[in-house]
């Protein structure tokens, strides 16, 4: 996830936070799971996991549900060696007849890195807000997620 090693300044967060954010928009679960310690920790929601073996293997069965996922992550809060991330990211549920259900995940991640700039541990809470299509932030057409005004209601 970038050369970028703690301890962190408000710049090179920054920085960490919008390489992660590029990662996880590629939804290559290897290539993710390479910003990871080889022993990494993780919650997920309600899921738990350790190493990157397993964490490929969530964020395979995550992308074959969350169709469409476009991710954006806003730092929060970060100190020497952790970094805390506002996130927003869509994604649709094919239903009964092909309709799409579009969603808008909202969440916090705590992040704790390694002396390598490695993620050590991640810790993800999020909520699931279906909404219509006209509600979408990242439609097809946007070219980057960092464009897109989100209002102080969502913040």
């Amino acid at each position: 996830m970038s050369g970028i090693k703690p301890p962190f300044t408000a710049e090179t967060a920054l920085q960490k936070v919008k390489a992660a954010q590029r990662l996880w928009n590629t939804r290559d679960p290897a290539r993710v799971a390479l910003a990871y310690t080889p022993d990494t920790i993780w919650r997920n929601r309600d899921s738990f996991m350790k190493g990157r073996e397993e964490v490929v293997q969530f964020l395979t069965k995550k992308w074959e549900k969350e169709n469409g996922y476009r991710l954006r992550k806003e730092l929060f809060a970060f100190t020497d060696n952790k970094i805390a991330v506002q996130f927003f990211y869509e994604w649709f549920d094919e239903k009964d007849g092909g309709r799409k259900q579009w969603y808008r995940t909202y969440g916090l991640e705590d992040w704790t890195f390694a002396d390598d700039g490695l993620m050590r541990k991640r810790q993800m809470s999020g909520n699931d807000v279906a909404i219509a299509d006209d509600e979408r932030w990242f439609k097809e057409d946007v070219a980057d997620e960092d464009t897109v005004e989100i209002s102080e209601k969502h913040l």
